[in-house]
């Protein structure tokens, strides 16, 4: 029987969705574009552009799969993970962040990769503080980027400050992180603790990577590598669309359309993120409507490569959309829960 709190949960949840689609579906119908401009500037593609944004967002994931399998090598000291098996679990998460709300391939993923391993006290936990190192490494070239777009991109006034927040966040969010995996114990017996306190224990050994300097260093020279790529792909695509603009306006779309989709409401926050490239492209002499189709593009060149290389692995996995779902759950209700029956890592 569900607790009489979780229908409200939902209540709260689907009224919050609602005010903010009906306020990008306000946005849209006063500030939307010309859709026949925006035909045309599909039309006009130029689709050897588009191909280059393709395989640079594959290179994107490739590397950024890469720095998460060096994550779970320092973290799981003794299990041998194969990169492909990392690819696959990291794939198949990128695909349900792409297709679901909120931040379920974070949880997909740790569902995928647990399957392949031999099931042991803390694993859950100790997997998915992997995924936390993996994220908070993305702040570096994150903050990086953004640091940058301040000082060199032609930013509209109401970006400064959306710009300027996240940046205070990510760095308040990456100093905590590194305080975790420092400070974290590494003694104390795991049975004397309470259930919350040992999964965090379990955490902290998902943040291990952190506590040694090259291992660290590693994850974030191919993270930094993944974002290069990431931020070519949207330049590359700034020239399908015929859009002429400096390496630093590709840099301010990237970073705004982080910014955007931090709170996924919907799947990629569709039609708010692209007004949001669109109005911060306005400075550059873009029209609306050419923005807005490019960030039409951008952002379906980018869900189509997580799509696709999720799909590939979905079905090398062996897996169903409902059975990943059931194991997503079980993942997040392990990682709180954190079972007893099995030994340590």
């Amino acid at each position: 029987m569900n607790p009489p709190h979780l229908p409200h949960r939902w209540s709260v949840r689907v009224i919050l969705v609602l005010i903010a689609a009906i306020g990008v579906g306000l946005l849209l119908w006063f500030r939307g574009p010309n859709w026949s401009e925006v035909g045309q500037a599909f039309a006009d593609v130029s689709w050897q552009w588009v191909l280059a944004a393709i395989v640079l967002n594959v290179l994107s994931v490739l590397i950024r799969a890469l720095s998460w399998w060096s994550i779970l090598g320092q973290a799981l000291a003794g299990i041998r993970i194969r990169y492909s098996t990392a690819l696959s679990a990291f794939s198949v998460g990128l695909m349900a962040n792409a297709l679901l709300p909120g931040w379920v391939g974070e949880f997909a993923r740790v569902a995928v990769l647990h399957r392949k391993l031999e099931n042991r006290r803390g694993l859950w936990p100790t997997l998915f503080g992997t995924v936390i190192a993996h994220r908070l490494l993305d702040l570096v070239p994150a903050i990086s980027l953004a640091i940058w777009v301040i000082l060199a991109a032609e930013l509209p006034v109401w970006a400064y400050s959306s710009i300027l927040t996240a940046i205070g966040i990510g760095v308040a969010i990456f100093l905590t992180g590194l305080t975790i995996a420092f400070l974290g114990y590494r003694s104390y017996s795991f049975d004397k603790l309470g259930p919350l306190r040992r999964a965090i224990g379990f955490l902290e050994r998902g943040l291990a990577a952190l506590r040694s300097p090259r291992a660290s260093a590693l994850a974030a020279v191919f993270q930094i590598l993944g974002w290069l790529c990431q931020l070519l792909a949207v330049w590359s695509a700034m020239f399908a669309f015929n859009i002429d603009l400096p390496i630093s306006a590709a840099a301010q779309v990237l970073v705004l359309m982080n910014i955007v989709t931090i709170l996924p409401l919907w799947t990629g926050n569709v039609g708010l993120t692209q007004a949001a490239i669109a109005l911060s492209l306005i400075n550059y002499g873009v029209s609306y409507s050419l923005g807005f189709a490019y960030g039409i593009g951008v952002a379906v060149i980018e869900t189509s490569v997580g799509i696709a290389y999720g799909l590939g692995f979905f079905a090398e996995e062996g897996i169903s959309f409902a059975s990943l779902r059931k194991a997503t759950d079980e993942a997040a209700r392990d990682i709180a829960a954190n079972d007893h029956n099995h030994q340590v890592i």
